[in-house]
């Protein structure tokens, strides 16, 4: 569940808030939409955009995820190309494009976690959230204030092509319900990393995790994490209910949460 690696669009929008009013709330970018129009069809426009609307995004999906070049490269664009003319990555394409046609719910979704997020931590920024398709890589991208969303990664667990590439015990969180999740997760892992992670034990390690999966759980308003950490997480803040949410991922006390 932590193999996605951490690295580097979005536009704000008037949406409703979880209390029925208007407020400032994040609409996820379709970057993929431009992605898929240019790896389809070769639409030199959809190119264009991408490099001039979306710069940080193409260059990581190009250099960091797909390593296929540097973006300077005069002919890295039609290597891009060439890499997605795989039938397997062409079906792929359609299928994802079919699958996450409307995303609204996942807009709303992160729209309420993030207002019951900016409560309990006040100076967390809020992320510019941008989806993409990247060959089965990493499925969320975190870096520089921005997520990006790997659709290919999230297709649902009966998807045919996953078959061939995954277990059926590792696709069983590869559906639309764990995008936010999943999203909130590494970005509050970002946020808030464990100092002097190489010398820590195996057991704050999971800890640490299992706090950032609790503060999930709670701001998405459902139980996507379930483990023996997680219920020590749920043990202790029942046990000390005057301790904040940013007081928990911040405090570097463990012992206190193992019964």
């Amino acid at each position: 569940m932590l193999c996605s690696v951490l690295f580097v669009g979005c536009e704000w929008k008037m949406w409703r808030n979880m209390n029925g009013d208007y407020g400032e709330c994040i609409k996820v970018q379709r970057y993929d939409r431009l992605e898929s129009r240019y790896l389809t069809t070769g639409d030199y426009s959809a190119l264009q955009q991408m490099n001039t609307d979306y710069p940080t995004e193409t260059r990581t999906l190009i250099e960091k995820i797909l390593q296929l070049g540097t973006i300077e490269d005069s002919e890295i664009h039609h290597r891009f190309l060439h890499y997605y003319q795989d039938t397997t990555l062409q079906r792929l394409i359609i299928d994802v494009e079919a699958e996450f046609s409307n995303i609204n719910d996942i807009n709303e979704q992160f729209c309420r976690a993030f207002g019951r997020l900016s409560k309990w931590f006040p100076n967390l920024p809020q992320p510019k959230i941008y989806t993409q398709i990247s060959s089965f890589d990493q499925s969320i991208i975190v870096g520089n204030g921005t997520i990006g969303v790997s659709l290919d990664k999230y297709m649902g667990e009966d998807y045919a092509l996953y078959k061939r590439f995954y277990t059926p015990e590792q696709t069983k969180t590869m559906y639309r319900g764990y995008i936010v999740p999943d999203a909130l997760s590494f970005y509050l892992l970002a946020q808030y990393s464990l100092d002097n992670y190489d010398t820590r034990s195996q057991m704050e390690s999971d800890l640490h995790m299992a706090k950032i999966w609790w503060v999930v759980n709670k701001a998405t308003a459902k139980e996507s994490y379930k483990n023996w950490f997680v219920d020590c997480v749920d043990k202790y803040m029942r046990a000390h209910p005057e301790i904040s949410y940013e007081e928990l991922i911040s405090s570097d006390n463990y012992k206190d949460m193992i019964p």
